[in-house]
């Protein structure tokens, strides 16, 4: 999935802290919007495996929900929501298409690693890659209760990723091209240290 959709569901995360705590609501939509996109900060280094960890993100999660239940503070919610978001990000990379340039294709059977498992989760291409219109959808499934509940900073950030969204839907294919493109250009002595689904292209 995409990036946004991530940030937006890691946000739709912290919509039961408003309700319950929302003096906690700020802190919990950012940890959300972070812990969303976090593990995507591997991208060029081992992307989908570095930091992602599908088992050991929601075993973590869970104890640290507990404590920011039994002991609510700042840090224990920012914890709690930015762990789950975290988790439910490398979960949902399996329900998408596969670790290459152009999953349409449907060519990788690589989703996401499970350190716990240590293995490839396969893709179940529910969403058949990040950038497809079902993936705008989960995107705007997620933004609509910020956007109506949330205060006017979390509504703005959750207008400005879905619309983020939109552009990138209507991108994503040509800029699938473009990158294979601008890899193709790159120093033979520096291509090694381009990620692999870049130089197969």
């Amino acid at each position: 999935m995409m990036a946004t959709t991530h940030a937006l569901w890691g946000m739709a995360l912290a919509l039961p802290v408003l309700a319950i705590a929302p003096e906690f609501a700020p802190v919990a939509f950012g940890a959300g919007l972070v812990g969303g996109v976090f593990p995507d900060l591997d991208l060029y280094a081992g992307h989908r495996k570095t930091l992602h960890y599908p088992v050991y993100g929601a075993l973590a999660a869970v104890p640290a929900g507990v404590l920011a239940i039994v002991a609510p503070s700042t840090l224990t919610v920012a914890l709690a929501v930015g762990l789950a978001a975290a988790a439910l990000h490398a979960a949902t990379d399996a329900a998408g298409g596969g670790l290459e340039l152009r999953p349409w294709r449907a060519s990788s059977e690589r989703a996401v690693y499970s350190h716990h498992h240590g293995r490839w989760i396969p893709p179940r291409r529910w969403i058949r890659y990040d950038g497809a219109p079902e993936d705008l959808g989960l995107a705007g499934i997620a933004a609509t209760p910020l956007i109506v509940a949330g205060d006017g900073s979390t509504a703005a950030v959750a207008v400005a990723l879905l619309a983020a969204s939109a552009v990138y839907v209507l991108l994503r294919k040509p800029l699938a091209a473009l990158a294979a493109y601008l890899a193709s250009l790159v120093p033979a002595s520096v291509r090694p240290y381009v990620p692999e689904r870049y130089r197969e292209a």
